[in-house]
C-alpha cells in the first residue's frame, strides 16, 4: 500500500504572512489540525499545527489578527512521498512522534496530507495465516510511538 492510497488529496494551505485567526478560520472550516505553509512559489516552508496557533495564542499577550503564522512556527518539516510505502510514512510518524505528514512532489509542493486518521480507517484486521497491507497491530504500534512519554521541550532543554 502506498501513501497516495490512504493520503487526503485536497489539503488547505497558507502562506507565512496569514495572521493566526484567518489559520484558525481555515483549520475549522475545513476540519483539519495542520496546515502546509506555502511561499509565492508554492513550495512547502513549514507547518502550523492547531497545537501550534493555541500556545502562540495562550503565551502572548496579542491578538490572533496580529500575530502571522511565520511568526509562530519553525522550519521542520516531516513530509513524504506520495509514491513511498505506507510502512515507512509510519515509520516516520513513530520515530518524530507526529500524527500527520505533509505528502510532497517532487518540486516541493503540497500534494496531500497523511494524518493517523487517514490510516487508522484504512487499517485492516490480521487475516488467519496471513498479512494485509496496513494492519490494525501496525497501526496501534505506531500510536504507542507518536504519544509515548517524552520530556517537554523545556526540560530537554535544560538538560542538553
Amino acid at each position: 500500500m502506498r501513501v497516495q492510497d490512504v493520503m487526503m488529496r485536497t489539503p488547505a494551505v497558507c502562506g507565512p504572512e496569514t495572521n493566526l485567526g484567518a489559520a484558525i478560520e481555515i483549520m475549522w472550516n475545513r476540519n483539519c489540525g495542520l496546515l502546509p505553509i506555502i511561499n509565492a512559489e508554492q513550495k512547502v516552508i513549514g507547518v502550523v499545527t492547531d497545537r501550534d496557533l493555541c500556545v502562540a495564542l495562550g503565551t502572548r499577550n496579542r491578538l490572533p489578527g496580529e500575530i502571522t503564522v511565520g511568526q509562530v512556527t519553525g522550519s521542520v518539516i516531516y513530509s513524504c512521498g506520495a509514491g513511498d510505502d505506507i510502512h515507512t510514512a509510519l515509520e516516520t510518524m513513530g520515530r518524530e512522534k507526529v500524527r500527520r505528514l505533509v505528502v510532497l512532489n517532487a518540486q516541493g509542493g503540497v500534494e496531500g496530507i497523511l494524518s493517523m486518521d487517514d490510516v487508522v480507517l484504512h487499517a485492516l484486521p490480521a487475516m488467519a495465516g496471513g498479512r494485509t497491507e496496513l494492519s490494525q497491530s501496525e497501526v496501534v504500534e505506531t500510536l504507542r510511538k507518536v504519544y509515548g512519554p517524552q520530556l517537554p521541550q523545556v526540560v530537554r532543554q535544560l538538560a542538553a
